[in-house]
C-alpha cells in the first residue's frame, strides 16, 4: 500500500514478498502487479503492470477480516457491476487487500450433513459459529447444510434412540412398553441395544446414520458425525470424500477435520488439473 505514485519507484528497493501494490492516490486507487529481482528482504523493483484504476475500483465501506477470502468474495460480488471489477477492502488490523473479478467458482463447497432434532443440530450450529469467528477464513471454503429431519418418522409405534429428541413416539433409552412390529429409527448401535433389550420382538429398522446413506446420499464433499468414535476420520461414500467427527465432537476436533478434508479436496483439484494438462499435451 502506498499513497505516492509508485511508477517513480522502478529501479528502487521493494519488499521480497510483494506481489501486488495498491496505490491510494488523490485521483483514486490504482493496483499493480509487481515484478522484482534479486535476493534478500529488499529486492529491485523492475516493473509494474497496471491491472485496475479509476472507475474500475471501489472500496468496501466496512472493515472485514482480510484473511477470510470467501467473505471478501461474497461481499465483492454485488459491488462489481458496470465498470467496477475490483473491490478494495480494509481489514480490522488496517491491512489492505483487494478482490478482482470475484467468482465463487474458486471457493470450495462442503456439505454439512446433520440430524434434527434436537434444535439446533450440534454440528451445523458449531460450524456456523466457527465460520463467524473467522477461524476457517483462509481455507477458501463455504458450507451448505442438509438436515435429516427425523420428525418425518414420528408415530405411536416408532422407536427413537433418545428421549432428548422429544420426538413423538417411544424411546429406546427410557421406555419399556415397546410393541411388536414397531419401527426403530436409529443407527447400528441403536439396533444392537434394541436386540439386547427386546430379543423377542420383530421390528423394522430405518438406519439414520449418515454413513449408511439410507436417508441421504452426499452429492459433494461433506462433513458429518457418528456416535462411534472408531469411525471418525476421512471417508469416501460413493466416490465422494468426507470427514466424520464423533457425535459430541468439540469445535477444535471439527476444525481439525475440516482442514484435513480441505487438504484432500485441494489434492483432488490439483490431480484433475494435471490430468487435463496431460490430455491437452497429447492432443
Amino acid at each position: 500500500m502506498t499513497r505516492t505514485d509508485p511508477t517513480g519507484r522502478i529501479g528502487g528497493p521493494i519488499y521480497f514478498s510483494t506481489e501486488y501494490l495498491i496505490a491510494d492516490l488523490p485521483s483514486g486507487y490504482e493496483i499493480y502487479i509487481v515484478k522484482s529481482e534479486g535476493e534478500g528482504l529488499l529486492r529491485k523493483l523492475i516493473s509494474l503492470e497496471l491491472i485496475a484504476s479509476g472507475k474500475e475500483i471501489t472500496k468496501y465501506k466496512e472493515k472485514l477480516d482480510s484473511h477470510d477470502r470467501t467473505k471478501l468474495i461474497e461481499c465483492a460480488l454485488p459491488l462489481c457491476k458496470g465498470a467496477v471489477n475490483t473491490v478494495v477492502f480494509e481489514g480490522m488490523d488496517k491491512h489492505t487487500t483487494f478482490v478482482q473479478d470475484p467468482s465463487l467458482h474458486e471457493v470450495m463447497e462442503i456439505e454439512i450433513i446433520d440430524i434434527a432434532p434436537p434444535e439446533p443440530p450440534w454440528l451445523d450450529f458449531a460450524i456456523q459459529r466457527l465460520v463467524r469467528s473467522g477461524i476457517l477464513g483462509e481455507l477458501n471454503i463455504r458450507f451448505s447444510t442438509k438436515l435429516i429431519d427425523l420428525r418425518q418418522f414420528e408415530g405411536e409405534k416408532v422407536v427413537f434412540p433418545c428421549h432428548a429428541s422429544e420426538l413423538k413416539g417411544k424411546y429406546l433409552d427410557t421406555d419399556t412398553d415397546i410393541e411388536d412390529n414397531s419401527t426403530l429409527v436409529g443407527c447400528d448401535i441403536s439396533k444392537q441395544i434394541f436386540d439386547l433389550r427386546f430379543p423377542d420382538l420383530t421390528y423394522k429398522h430405518i438406519n439414520m446414520c449418515p454413513l449408511k446413506t439410507e436417508l441421504y446420499l452426499p452429492t459433494r464433499p461433506f462433513i458429518t458425525r457418528c456416535c462411534q468414535s472408531k469411525k471418525s476420520g476421512m471417508v469416501n461414500l460413493n466416490g465422494i470424500d468426507g470427514a466424520v467427527v464423533h457425535w459430541g465432537a468439540s469445535e477444535y476436533d471439527i476444525v481439525d477435520a475440516i482442514r484435513m478434508l480441505v487438504k484432500i479436496m485441494k489434492g483432488n483439484i490439483e490431480n484433475t488439473e494435471k490430468n487435463i494438462s496431460k490430455n491437452q499435451e497429447k492432443t
